[in-house]
């Protein structure tokens, strides 16, 4: 018998790696349950689904298939800096923003470094922070958010990357622009602060921070973009970075080539323009977190405030169990124990009648 162990081959990092758990898919459960009309809640994913104006693009874009995408994405690059009103040399485009958020990590962190995020973060920031075999700090969270005092405090001679989710996925917490602004002043120039922001289309305008200004101001930070939640794109994958130029100039060495697809680049290029789309997408959202923080109110069910597009529900120790029940009612949500959440489940936003399907159920199963 061959001795042969691709394990031990594996970079110490990767070998008691858990890899990311993605929301379950609806295909998934029609083969496990042979039940139709699915009710997914569980990926933040937009209901609305891609506007027509993407559409269009996306035929006519079609054609050109058989040819290989802008490497560097110049038309996407253009929009994005005269929407966002940086330089384009300052951006770095990413297959979806994890892309990009892992794509910072393999560039600036080694094996010697550690890495500071908060507890209930994103799980893609420990993920990256063990695969590169990097040393990752966890924050405790303070209110099921930042604690961005604990987070100064953590910070070593050995940390190289702060990650920092605003709103954060799972808890839709928040930071203030001037809690951010004062955080970021205290920061080592040698640490580099990651605002990861992939929801913040959802935040009231007045309450945005002007993160890509602050870029100027604090040449170690990198703001994080994705097209993926208002924009209606996840399944195209498309999100962005924008850094000081020297450091896109380095992720770009790193970047693979054609990380974007010529699909991707075009629907990411419509969609920035579509105005009347992204308006459509935060109303609905808007309706539907009132519609089931009502729900939650008339129930008595805590939930944590969010600034994103879903809700995180407290619903007891049985919350695994209560996910399972929901799927046997064809509603799809979001379990967050690996969050370290076990008595919620995190709930996306749908249309209308999509939530009402998930407090229907609810009701049922006597919640």
């Amino acid at each position: 018998m061959s001795s042969f162990n691709p394990e031990q081959l594996a970079n110490p990092g990767v070998r008691q790696l858990r890899p990311y758990q993605a929301g379950k898919p609806i295909t998934e459960l029609e083969r496990e349950l042979g039940i139709k009309n699915i009710v997914k809640l569980a990926s933040n994913e937009n209901p609305l689904g891609i506007s027509q104006k993407v559409k269009a693009a996306l035929a006519e874009e079609l054609n050109d298939l058989a040819r290989y995408p802008d490497a560097n994405g110049f038309y996407l690059k253009e929009k994005i800096a005269k929407k966002q009103g940086v330089e384009m040399n300052q951006i770095t485009l990413g297959n979806g923003s994890n892309d990009v958020l892992e794509l910072i990590a393999r560039t600036f962190v080694n094996d010697s470094h550690e890495v500071i995020f908060s507890q209930h973060a994103f799980v893609v920031y420990p993920i990256v922070t063990q695969a590169i075999g990097a040393t990752a700090v966890a924050v405790p969270a303070k209110q099921y958010g930042h604690d961005l005092d604990a987070m100064l405090a953590a910070i070593s001679d050995k940390t190289r990357l702060i990650f920092i989710a605003n709103p954060n996925n799972p808890t839709g917490t928040f930071l203030s622009a001037e809690a951010l602004h004062d955080f970021l002043k205290q920061v080592p120039d040698n640490v580099l602060v990651v605002l990861d922001e992939a929801y913040t289309e959802f935040v009231p305008v007045a309450e945005r921070s002007p993160s890509f200004a602050w870029v100027t101001e604090f040449p170690n930070l990198l703001v994080c973009r994705t097209f993926a939640k208002a924009y209606g794109l996840a399944g195209l994958r498309a999100g962005y970075t924008v850094s000081d130029a020297r450091i896109a100039d380095l992720l770009n060495r790193v970047r693979q080539p054609f990380n974007m697809n010529s699909l991707s680049l075009r629907a990411a290029e419509v969609a920035l323009d579509d105005d009347e789309y992204l308006q459509q997408s935060v109303a609905i959202n808007q309706a539907g977190m009132q519609q089931l923080v009502n729900f939650c109110e008339q129930r008595g069910l805590s939930y944590i405030p969010s600034y994103g597009n879903f809700l995180t529900i407290e619903v007891g120790d049985d919350a695994e169990q209560l996910y399972q029940e929901l799927l046997q009612q064809g509603v799809i949500v979001r379990p967050v124990t690996g969050y370290q959440l076990p008595r919620h489940l995190r709930v996306s936003i749908g249309l209308p009648a999509e939530n009402q399907a998930f407090i229907d159920a609810m009701v049922k199963l006597g919640r």
